[in-house]
């Protein structure tokens, strides 16, 4: 059911700043776009089935701009540890076990069924090097009514050794045959290309990534600057670099005409952020991966005063968690400890700042989505807010508020991803 009505009390951004609330309002869905919220129901949508979530928050769902399925399996474990080592120690031995189709579908169902339950409505999504585990994955959420983009991963050099590639030559043949394989195959996933990041990528995999993306168009995905030390690395291996988006850039898989999303973009030299603004490359920023690996904190207010297109990721399994509310939660927090401890001009990021971050900033990277303004696909959540206890008469925004800090999925009673209803997993 693509046309039909949501009434109840709603809440979406139309811009960083700009936080729209309707109480007690209808929200039109035509063919799964939004024709509009309106506080009185217009005479010619009169016949439209009404889905009535009176006293409800209605907001549209989240988007997760940077996830690793298949470390779902052990997030929490290595929480003490850098990110290099961290990568060596559980990141890249659990990986290698998608090797066993078994395995792969235990863990991407287990996956799958999480968000499925939760807030997140849209992610783009990094898999393993694994064809058949891959094109599992993409079939577990097809079914889902998710919609995402999934990437197989390319690394040749670098990597656990039942994890990396042979060589560039067997990476690329791999990605192509997987690309031929699910080639008319979904309609709610859509293939991204995935070099891991630059230290598991030579020059020869790189030049043969940005071959297949002019002849596809297909988006990128990849990490950029997390780490001090990651960072200091590719300088090391990519000498001739102007810095660690440069790396990218002189392959062309760097923002412009490709559509880019680089993860973290904690330690941006001056040329890099000026690249990222002037490439309109999207930056996902993981706030609790972040912290938990000691990484730093992402320059967010920076980004976004300076226009740079940026939403929020949970990097699960860098993250514990995959719901974009808790990114949002720890999104503000970071940026009050970078405020207090690193720049006293970089004002803290605000909720409606943080809520547009993990609706309408992300989903821009998919295109019209994230928000009810008229023409964007109705991706929404209706939570029963009034769940949470509390004994207060709040305004709209206020229990916007709460919602994010405090709801869980049991507070989700309905959530649509382009105008259909998708089932909650229990």
């Amino acid at each position: 059911m693509e046309n039909f009505i949501l009434r109840g009390d709603i809440c979406y951004s139309t811009g960083p700043r700009e936080l729209v609330t309707a109480p007690d309002s209808y929200l039109v869905s035509i063919a799964g776009k939004s024709a509009g919220v309106f506080d009185t129901l217009p005479e010619q949508y009169a016949d439209l089935p009404l889905i009535d979530c009176s006293g409800q928050l209605i907001v549209p769902g989240l988007v997760d701009l940077h996830v690793h399925a298949p470390q779902f399996a052990y997030r929490s474990l290595g929480m003490d540890l850098e990110l290099i080592d961290w990568l060596n120690t559980h990141t890249f031995p659990e990986e290698a076990r998608y090797a066993d189709l078994d395995y792969a579908a235990y863990a991407y169902r287990a996956f799958v069924g999480d968000v499925q339950r939760g807030p997140n409505t849209r992610a783009v999504v990094m898999a393993t090097q694994h064809v058949p585990a891959t094109v599992m994955l993409m079939d577990f959420i097809e079914a889902s009514g998710l919609r995402a983009m999934v990437g197989k991963v390319n690394m040749d050099r670098n990597a656990h050794p039942d994890l990396v590639e042979a060589d560039a030559a067997t990476s690329l043949n791999d990605t192509r045959a997987w690309l031929r394989e699910i080639e008319g195959r979904y309609q709610r996933v859509t293939p991204i290309l995935t070099p891991r990041f630059i230290p598991s990528c030579t020059d020869e995999l790189m030049s043969g990534l940005a071959e297949i993306q002019g002849e596809l168009g297909l988006s990128i995905q990849s990490h950029l600057s997390e780490n001090q030390g990651e960072v200091a690395w590719v300088a090391e291996l990519a000498p001739d670099s102007l810095s660690y988006g440069h790396a990218y850039h002189r392959f062309g898989l760097f923002g412009g005409d490709v559509s880019t999303v680089m993860a973290h973009c904690v330690w941006p030299s001056e040329a890099e952020f000026h690249l990222l603004r002037e490439q309109r490359v999207f930056v996902a920023h993981c706030p609790q991966s972040n912290i938990n690996l000691s990484s730093g904190i992402a320059p967010a207010r920076r980004y976004l005063d300076a226009g740079v297109p940026m939403g929020l990721g949970s990097d699960v399994a860098g993250g514990a968690h995959t719901s974009i509310f808790r990114a949002m939660v720890d999104a503000i927090g970071v940026s009050k400890l970078y405020w207090r401890h690193v720049d006293q001009d970089s004002p803290p990021l605000t909720l409606e700042e943080a809520f547009y971050l993990g609706t309408l900033g992300g989903g821009r990277f998919f295109g019209e989505v994230g928000s009810f303004a008229p023409g964007f696909e109705v991706d929404a959540l209706v939570i029963d807010d009034q769940s949470i206890p509390g004994r207060r008469e709040l305004m709209i925004p206020d229990r916007l508020a709460r919602t994010v800090y405090l709801s869980n999925d049991r507070q989700i009673k309905r959530k649509f991803v382009g105008g259909i209803e998708v089932e909650l997993q229990v």
